[in-house]
């Protein structure tokens, strides 16, 4: 296999020391030198032309939410007779009652109790300057952010948020995201995972993923006389997606841990179901905009598989 380079996604990495010009490729045969027919990046490009090609639409615009923990310190071991892991937070809920030498002296309490981190301020939130930092370099990376907060559970729970683009480009931004966040988080002493379900009995982190259908510069998934203003079109490709839902696990939700995350009490997906506010439902249509161009839904259940989640919602 070869990696051919891919001139429009080149950036300046903005965590390395040295300057350092990165670019997203593309696996391609060495014997054929065709694009390989495995390479989940090959196959979100398919994905968007055939959308072309139906003459249904011509753009599909994706608005991923990833969450995200930052924890302080993770230990873990397996072998032949024991197996343990110790995840901790000078946020957590767990360590009001502690003598945090480690975290600067003393205990100065604002715990974030379980499942009520959302959108604290400082002190409680002891990672906005953290995040604030990891947006100036996603911009300067190129990725376009709309906004950033803490998150519902305790323990340093975040959500940065990219605004939307085209399949292909927003999977490439999803990765330079990940990127840049676990090596800010390292450059602190901390540590950010986008494991679904690190903690126990608080919310999980997800991968809310927003999409709209355009063709001539029109919403095609508005109808201003439509059940919560969304045409017939937005229902059928959300009545599909239900459909086939079974299948699509494999790739929205591919391991162990991700459905720890789809249990009922977290603001979590469990119900195989089209709705406007409730959380618990896969398929959610988001109500704060009546705006044409605002309308849209959003799959709950994707957790952080960008190119392979992408175009198998797509298609």
């Amino acid at each position: 296999m070869l990696l051919k380079r891919d001139p429009a996604t080149a950036f300046i990495d903005p965590v390395s020391e040295t300057t350092t010009l990165s670019l997203i490729c593309d696996v391609v045969d060495s014997v054929l030198h065709q694009p390989y027919s495995r390479d989940p990046r090959h196959i979100a490009k398919k994905a968007e032309a055939y959308l072309r090609q139906t003459g249904i639409a011509t753009t599909c615009y994706f608005g991923p939410e990833l969450e995200f923990f930052i924890f302080d310190s993770i230990r873990f071991g397996q072998d032949a007779h024991s197996g343990y892991y110790y995840v901790d937070s000078a946020e957590g809920d767990w360590n009001t009652g502690r003598d945090e030498g480690a975290y600067g002296g003393g205990n100065l309490g604002y715990k974030s109790r379980f499942k009520e981190g959302y959108f604290p301020v400082p002190p409680h939130d002891t990672l906005q300057d953290i995040r604030s930092e990891i947006v100036l370099l996603l911009l300067q990376a190129g990725v376009q952010v709309e906004v950033h907060h803490h998150e519902v559970a305790t323990a340093g729970q975040n959500e940065i948020d990219m605004r939307f683009s085209t399949l292909t480009r927003m999977a490439d931004n999803v990765m330079i995201y990940k990127y840049i966040c676990k090596n800010v988080a390292r450059q602190h002493g901390k540590v950010a995972t986008f494991m679904p379900k690190p903690l126990f009995a608080d919310n999980a982190s997800g991968m809310h993923c927003h999409q709209s259908l355009w063709k001539d510069n029109e919403n095609l998934f508005y109808d201003a006389h439509g059940w919560a203003l969304t045409s017939a079109l937005c229902r059928w490709y959300i009545g599909g997606l239900l459909k086939h839902a079974p299948a699509l696990m494999a790739f929205c939700a591919p391991t162990t841990n991700s459905y720890k995350r789809l249990v009922p009490g977290y603001e979590a997906p469990v119900n195989l179901a089209i709705l406007q506010r409730n959380r618990s439902a896969a398929a959610r249509i988001p109500t704060y905009s009546d705006s044409p161009a605002a309308r849209r839904w959003s799959s709950a259940v994707p957790i952080h598989r960008p190119m392979r989640t992408s175009h198998s919602l797509r298609c």
